[in-house]
């Protein structure tokens, strides 16, 4: 294994190797050896350099280099991608590299690998991989709900630590106030549903703020939760009248309701009474009769039937299998300003929603979040939400559905041209919209893969996919036409 300096790859004159009078650690170390070093005594010296360098003052680095062009860290690190890129087209051979670039000049050759390999955007992913961190202290918000059980177990379980980050969860009472304090800048990053994010981004129900989503939090997770005294009311034609409860008008739990009635031939808006309730607030108003009923997040689904308040009258699962409901965002500009913090940010996220989705780790997950400073639930309740062994508050038997929520971080953005056109058929937006446009800006699909892949975890191939909900076939690639194809809309 040769030793190489920091010097100018493109600068014909300056040798790339070693010479006899570097004073670096592992040169030293070769030259004190009895014995050429093994590959570990190498690495060994070479990590004892760079621990150096990470504690010497910027001028004293700059003191030690052997270009005066090198003012930072990045610079040092800008170098060493040209290095090994020019280094590998030469075959490391430092001779035939000088000799080529006295006869055609640096400028041209310089000009030529340019148009070879996109240099600038290797320097940057490179630095996003391995950077410092800009800010290691982070506030996230969240809403007690296991939704979140990815952003909220990875504080105790220690997968914001693994990536440096020293991260406070922030438990936040509803969804109009986690969107507020992530705008004002109160959040650094925040659990937010899936929908919020395109609805910041496009201006409605809040000032219009770019924002990015690199994961869904969880699939499927909610139910249908109706008071006891409607046992005998399952036929959604018979709802006419009630009051429902949903978390946010933003909502994959507003839409499928909406989407749900809709289908058994309810009007959302004329034939009941959809009310935004925070979800903690569910059980205590079906208690008093305020609501007849609510699509909720867990774990006030379980709780109702905990309380002897309500039953689930249908999991999620059931209108769309593997549909989106809350996610992980941030403003575009933290991922701009900070691109070291929010990529291990990113891979934190990603860990623990892998891990969350083992069903082994559930139990555990369980007993780790149940406590007051996260949901405050009884361990037994939030239990039967995270294993899907529960009972139904009407059958006298425990059902098994381990994915009556599960966890997948990957933010197919079909998924979100979905929410688009729901979003304009019942009047959220209006005009035209780019969908494709929306969905990719805001879902950042390609990214999200990127990331799994490198932390060994399958990533889907493609960022579209169809879907299904309620037996009928979503198209993403005819948003308009799907739209149109119902007869209740706005």
């Amino acid at each position: 294994m040769s030793i190489k300096s920091l010097g100018d790859p493109f600068d014909g004159d300056t040798s790339l190797t070693h010479t006899v009078s570097c004073k670096c650690e592992s040169c030293c170390a070769e030259k004190s050896a009895r014995a050429p070093l093994t590959d570990k005594e190498r690495t060994i010296a070479l990590e004892k350099q760079a621990e150096n360098m990470e504690t010497i003052s910027v001028q004293d680095f700059n003191k030690n280099t052997v270009d005066s062009e090198l003012k930072s860290s990045d610079d040092y690190f800008d170098r060493a991608i040209e290095s090994a890129i020019v280094r590998g087209i030469f075959g490391h051979n430092d001779r035939s590299r000088r000799k080529f670039l006295k006869l055609v000049g640096t400028g041209t050759f310089a000009s030529v690998l340019s148009t070879m390999f996109p240099m600038n955007d290797l320097k940057a992913q490179a630095k996003e991989s391995i950077g410092k961190l800009e800010k290691k202290k982070l506030k996230i918000g969240f809403v007690p709900i296991t939704c979140a059980t990815p952003i909220i177990m990875a504080k105790p379980m220690g997968f914001y630590d693994k990536y440096g980050l020293d991260v406070d969860v922030i438990k936040t009472a509803g969804w109009a106030v986690a969107r507020d304090k992530s705008l004002n800048g109160e959040y650094d990053a925040s659990h937010m549903l899936s929908p919020m994010p395109l609805a910041m981004t496009m201006g409605a129900g809040s000032i219009a703020e770019p924002y990015i989503m690199p994961t869904i939090e969880n699939i499927n997770g909610q139910a249908i939760v109706l008071h006891t005294k409607h046992k005998n009311k399952r036929n959604p034609k018979d709802w006419k009248g009630f009051k429902f409860g949903v978390p946010f008008d933003y909502s994959m739990h507003n839409l499928l309701l909406r989407y749900y009635v809709a289908e058994h031939g309810l009007d959302p808006d004329k034939d009941i009474q959809i009310r935004v309730v925070p979800p903690p607030e569910m059980v205590a108003n079906l208690r008093a009769g305020n609501l007849d009923g609510y699509l909720s997040p867990d774990p006030f689904n379980q709780r109702a039937v905990y309380e002897k308040v309500g039953f689930l009258h249908m999991l999620t699962k059931d209108i769309w299998e593997g549909h989106p409901c809350c996610a992980f965002a941030c403003p575009l500009k933290f991922a701009k300003e900070m691109p070291n913090t929010f990529g291990a940010l990113f891979r934190s996220i990603i860990d623990a929603t892998e891990f969350s989705a083992k069903a082994e780790n559930r139990a555990e997950i369980a007993k780790v979040i149940s406590p007051k400073n996260y949901l405050n639930q009884p361990e037994v309740v939030v239990r039967q939400v995270l294993t899907g062994r529960y009972v139904d508050g009407l059958e006298r038997k425990v059902f098994n559905e381990p994915d009556r929520i599960d966890f997948d971080p990957f933010p197919w953005q079909s998924m979100a041209v979905w929410i688009l056109t729901q979003m304009k058929r019942w009047g959220y937006v209006k005009g035209d919209i780019d969908y494709r446009g929306l969905a990719e800006q805001v879902y950042i699909a390609t990214d999200t893969a990127k990331v799994m892949k490198e932390l060994g975890y399958d990533a889907p191939k493609t960022r579209y996919k169809k879907h299904t909900i309620m037996g009928k076939e979503f198209d993403y690639a005819k948003p308009e036409e799907y739209i149109n194809s119902f007869s209740i809309k706005r």
